[in-house]
């Protein structure tokens, strides 16, 4: 099944401690079914010294279930998102708005 959410996406998180903030997607697990989005759901990380780096507590994007997730409209909304064919080509479109994505 193709993706309906991709890498670089405006998204809107559904539900959580982050509800209704908005982000970009920095990376997709389709395997693991989740997404990070920069700057949402963050954790604190210790992390060890070395000698590359000083260590201490370092804040971290943590994968969000894609399933909480909606992709924003032009119009700035969340919006599902259907596929249809354009020229012979397999296309993301806004279920709100019907534009392609």
């Amino acid at each position: 099944m193709a993706a309906k959410l991709k890498k670089g996406d405006k998204v809107v998180v559904l539900t959580g401690k982050d509800k209704g903030k908005q982000g970009e997607i920095a990376q997709v697990m389709p395997d693991a079914g989740k997404a990070v989005v920069e700057g949402l759901n963050m954790a604190i990380r210790h992390t060890r010294q070395s000698q590359t780096s000083q260590g201490g507590r370092v804040p971290k994007a943590m994968p969000i279930q894609l399933s909480n997730l909606a992709l924003l409209d032009s119009n700035g909304k969340a919006t599902r998102v259907g596929f249809r064919e354009e020229d012979g080509k397999k296309v993301r479109f806004a279920k709100t708005t019907g534009e392609a994505v």
